[in-house]
């Protein structure tokens, strides 16, 4: 008798690392299940598309993912931050096997099984025991809540994940050991507001191994410390108890690396944005950081061309990033979204203004980045492969996270593999890359 063949899903991950987390999470359901997944639309049963909509421009590659997907295949389910506010989707695919919002995982589920049941009863032991990653096997992101308890008037963030919902710090250090027994080598730790991690729970102890650990920032970032794994903290917002987790950079248990989304310096175009944490001080802090731990790097966000952001304003941000030396910056046009309160602001920018402050931003940053760098040449650095070439490969210092910061390419005397730490001479040094070779194992 022939067995029936597995029901094949395709699935498409949009959007920030919050959103392939929950891509991973589904998935790892259906491979628990008897599904397989399928490499393109048309070998497959169904599709499922999770969607961004954050910014417009997200909302358009989002839906011209779902058209992509229902002109090849017509079994279309959709889920994800868009999907909180369906109705622009309805309209343009009103044929949808489903819509649904980010975290709905049973949502999408249940409308897998009735669109495609399973062949058999569910056995885990399909799928390893940290479950199905969308990122290389040697790093991965671990989330650690939900949701955001800030109104920042750019952002509809809340209005799509709801407010902020931390996981207990226990269930969180069971994954991470699980992802490191597994092999990763570099936890990425991630969610809307990292630094508000437990105010929920109300910082509230889960048991783990022979004790119990809080719900709080510094406890869980020491806890993640002790795994033997990188530690990268991002979506760091500078609330003052940050302070403490420098200590454990110098220590060595966490990465000296800090993703924070400043977003502006200006006070002015600050308040008008709504961000959360005293910020007047942030430079002072900034250096008592890089005094303690020197070879902290920073990463930040900004937004140029926010309603009301003067020329003064402007002045004020690149005065303030050559005086903070933020070694990776990310700089966005501000874009109107619908249902944000900014919308409404007065004195807003024109497209023109906003591509010209885009451009001397970007073009002082890099400035300030090659300087960075440049003071790295003749170190050596422990760097993580993540890609492996016939002559030169290509990998991430511990200042570097994946996809968003630079790289360092490395000439070596034997082959390497991709997940393996090296040490590496740097020998040179360009705007946003460093290059050298291999001087240990």
């Amino acid at each position: 008798m022939n067995q029936a063949a597995a029901p094949k899903v395709s699935f498409v991950s949009l959007g920030c690392p919050k959103a392939l987390v929950d891509s991973e999470r589904i998935i790892t359901r259906l491979r628990a299940e008897g599904y397989e997944l399928a490499r393109k639309h048309d070998g497959a049963d169904l599709v499922i598309v999770n969607t961004c909509g954050f910014l417009d421009s997200a909302k358009k590659e989002s839906l011209g993912a779902i058209g992509d997907a229902m002109a090849v295949n017509g079994k279309v389910i959709v889920t994800g931050c868009m999907g909180a506010e369906p109705e622009q989707i309805e309209a343009a695919y009103p044929n949808l096997l489903s819509i649904s919002g980010p975290q709905q995982y049973e949502s999408v589920l249940d409308a897998v099984h009735r669109a495609l049941p399973p062949l058999h009863n569910p056995h885990v032991d399909l799928v390893p025991a940290q479950g199905i990653k969308l990122t290389p096997r040697h790093y991965a992101y671990l989330k650690i809540s939900e949701g955001c308890n800030n109104r920042c008037s750019f952002c509809i963030i809340p209005k799509l994940r709801g407010d902020l919902v931390s996981r207990p710090a226990g269930e969180v250090l069971h994954e991470a050991e699980k992802l490191v027994k597994a092999g990763v080598k570099e936890l990425l730790v991630v969610s809307q507001d990292t630094s508000a991690y437990g105010v929920d729970l109300k910082y509230a102890e889960s048991p783990w191994q022979d004790c119990g650990v809080r719900a709080r920032f510094y406890d869980l970032a020491k806890e993640l410390g002790e795994l033997g794994a990188w530690v990268r903290l991002q979506y760091v917002y500078p609330y003052p108890h940050v302070d403490e987790v420098i200590e454990l950079m110098t220590r060595g248990k966490v990465l000296p690396y800090l993703d924070i989304p400043f977003q502006h310096a200006s006070p002015d175009v600050l308040k008008q944005m709504k961000r959360p944490a005293a910020q007047d001080k942030t430079l002072a802090r900034i250096k008592r950081w890089r005094e303690q731990c020197p070879e902290l790097t920073l990463r930040s966000t900004f937004i140029v061309g926010f309603p009301g952001e003067t020329d003064s304003d402007f002045a004020y941000l690149l005065d303030w990033l050559e005086q903070a030396e933020i070694d990776r910056v990310g700089a966005f046009k501000y874009e109107a979204v619908r249902g944000a309160t900014s919308n409404a602001l007065p004195d807003q920018v024109s497209d023109e203004v906003k591509q010209e402050r885009w451009n001397a931003l970007m073009a002082r940053q890099q400035k300030i980045s090659a300087r960075r760098l440049k003071r790295k040449v003749g170190t050596r650095q422990q760097v993580i492969v993540d890609e492996v070439g016939p002559s030169v490969s290509k990998g991430r210092s511990k200042a570097d996270a994946p996809q968003i910061d630079g790289s360092v390419y490395l000439t070596s005397r034997r082959p390497l593999r991709v997940g393996e730490i090296v040490t590496a001479k740097i020998e040179r040094a360009d705007a946003y890359d460093l290059h050298g070779s291999v001087a240990g194992f």
